[in-house]
């Protein structure tokens, strides 16, 4: 895992929808970056639909979730549709952005929350795919709160 307080690694990779992110964009924003394994498993099902309930409360505090996993742009595709996914999902298919954020090997879902700096504010080594959307959601609360002061 990368550790809090250093820059977050740059990414650039496509969406489900074709278009292309990189970190830069999201400068100003806290960002939820998400790695998971693969689309439509049951987990990570779980996950992005808990992430989907909540997207709302994700929009009302400017923060931006983001998930990747080596899966296609197709595979995401047919799983952000599926599944009425509101946010962005990147293809890695070479595994290039799994690697630099230490969630390579087996696909390891973990996650880390980026501040507006564009640096690492907290660490999910452990995921739990019914819990997490409410888990960032506090830690997101404290953690603007402390950013501001």
């Amino acid at each position: 895992m990368l550790q809090i307080g250093t820059k977050a690694p740059s990414f650039e990779g496509v969406d489900q929808n074709g278009e292309t992110h990189n970190l830069s964009q999201y400068q100003d924003s806290w960002i939820l970056l998400y790695f998971y394994p693969r689309d439509s498993t049951p987990g990570c099902t779980e996950e992005a639909c808990q992430l989907r309930d909540n997207f709302s409360d994700f929009e009302e505090i400017n923060a931006v979730v983001i998930g990747v996993s080596p899966d296609s742009v197709q595979s995401h595709s047919r799983f952000a549709t599926r599944h009425e996914l509101p946010f962005t999902l990147i293809s890695d298919p070479d595994k290039k952005i799994i690697a630099d954020y230490g969630a390579d090997g087996d696909v390891k879902r973990i996650s880390y929350l980026i501040d507006p700096d564009g640096k690492i504010a907290k660490t999910y080594p452990s995921v739990k795919p019914s819990q997490h959307a409410q888990e960032v959601l506090e830690d997101l609360t404290k953690l603007q709160v402390q950013y501001s002061v």
